[in-house]
């Protein structure tokens, strides 16, 4: 296969014949649309809503522009697992999103204009956010467009568009680099579950190769705000009970509620560092805890060139810390808070260090595991 032809699969559709509708659980679900194509160029997808269209977002999701070849498999993951993110901020917010990961995301600050959160959420890894799909919780005004459209972008998701930013993301005269681009308008995201002790009425599923499927209730977090997150402790069977010493400061406290709100949909392993409402790094996919925390510290180092060091940083971990190297790892590059679980066996270790260091550690008291 010559590589022009490479280059014109990603953008032809792959063919392949899907039903119009069908019924799952009990629920009917019409096809919305033929997708470009599933994981991967040579794997056919559709795109299905419920027919009763109850509680819909993504699935009641406008496409203002399409591009030459409309949208794959993998945008609309993007677009899931940014809400997912997106829809516990109560502050204009913006996810970057990248192979079902968030490669960036902020949160405004003090009034901070929309435009600044999305340059903040790209170029907290401007490198992975190239040809990302950027998603929003506000509507995207003319000066966010103008910014969008510095950089190569798959596609902008959002609640709503002004009237001149939809111009700027159109004007493929002007920005040639995003002909490509797809716009797409979503609902609100207030409806959707996001706690534990919200009404959940679906369940995820996953198929295998034989057909065989395992269902799961969706991921729901029981932390509503900071003050569901716990200080450190430990009981140990030797030692005695150990509590964390300082408490974290307000600033830390909400960029560590910020933090986890964000890991819930990090591959896991996963971490995530922030500071000041924006992720500086995100590590993700790793086989080993520590492996995600020295990732994303070397990620940090690699986009500063080590003029820039975490100091007052905090660092989020999807499951709990089995030694304390990834907490002296993360201490030694600056990182001054954590949010994990907590349950280790080694949590009096891991508190102690924290304890000697002069950090911060709070429980959320769950894990957020996703094996997306």
């Amino acid at each position: 296969m010559a590589t022009d032809d490479l280059k014109r699969m990603y953008r032809t559709r792959a063919e392949g014949a899907f039903p119009d509708s069908f019924e799952f659980l009990g629920r009917a679900y019409a096809k919305a649309e033929d997708l470009r194509y599933g994981s991967n160029p040579h794997q056919p997808a559709a795109f299905y809503r419920p027919s009763d269209g109850k509680g819909l977002v993504l699935g009641a999701f406008q496409l203002l522009k399409s591009g030459k070849s409309g949208l794959s498999q993998t945008n609309i993951e993007d677009m899931h697992h940014a809400v997912g993110i997106l829809k516990y901020l109560d502050r204009p917010a913006c996810a970057v999103m990248k192979h079902c990961n968030p490669s960036g995301a902020a949160i405004a600050q003090d009034g901070m204009p929309l435009a600044q959160v999305y340059r903040r959420a790209r170029d907290a890894d401007a490198q992975a956010a190239f040809g990302g799909v950027a998603v929003f919780n506000a509507e995207v005004d003319g000066a966010t467009a103008e910014t969008i459209m510095e950089t190569v972008v798959e596609g902008v998701a959002a609640p709503g568009y002004s009237q001149e930013a939809l111009d700027a993301l159109h004007d493929s005269a002007r920005f040639k680099r995003n002909r490509e681009l797809r716009i797409i308008q979503l609902p609100s995201f207030s409806a959707l579950p996001k706690y534990t002790d919200d009404d959940c009425g679906v369940l995820e599923a996953k198929v295998f190769d034989d057909g065989s499927i395992v269902l799961a209730k969706p991921y729901l977090s029981r932390v509503k705000s900071a003050a569901d997150l716990a200080p450190a402790y430990n009981e140990h069977k030797k030692h005695g009970r150990i509590d964390i010493a300082r408490a974290p400061t307000e600033r830390e406290l909400q960029d560590l509620l910020f933090a986890w709100y964000v890991n819930i949909h990090v591959r896991s392993n996963g971490c995530v560092i922030v500071r000041n409402g924006q992720t500086l790094a995100v590590g993700t996919g790793q086989q080993d805890r520590v492996g995600a925390v020295e990732q994303a510290i070397a990620k940090v180092k690699a986009k500063y060139k080590g003029e820039e060091s975490l100091e007052g940083a905090v660092l989020s971990s999807d499951g709990f810390f089995p030694f304390r190297d990834a907490a002296d790892a993360a201490i030694a590059a600056g990182v001054t808070a954590f949010v994990q679980p907590g349950g280790s066996v080694n949590d009096y270790e891991i508190i102690q260090a924290c304890n000697e260091a002069g950090a911060a550690m709070v429980f959320s008291l769950e894990r957020c595991f996703s094996h997306h």
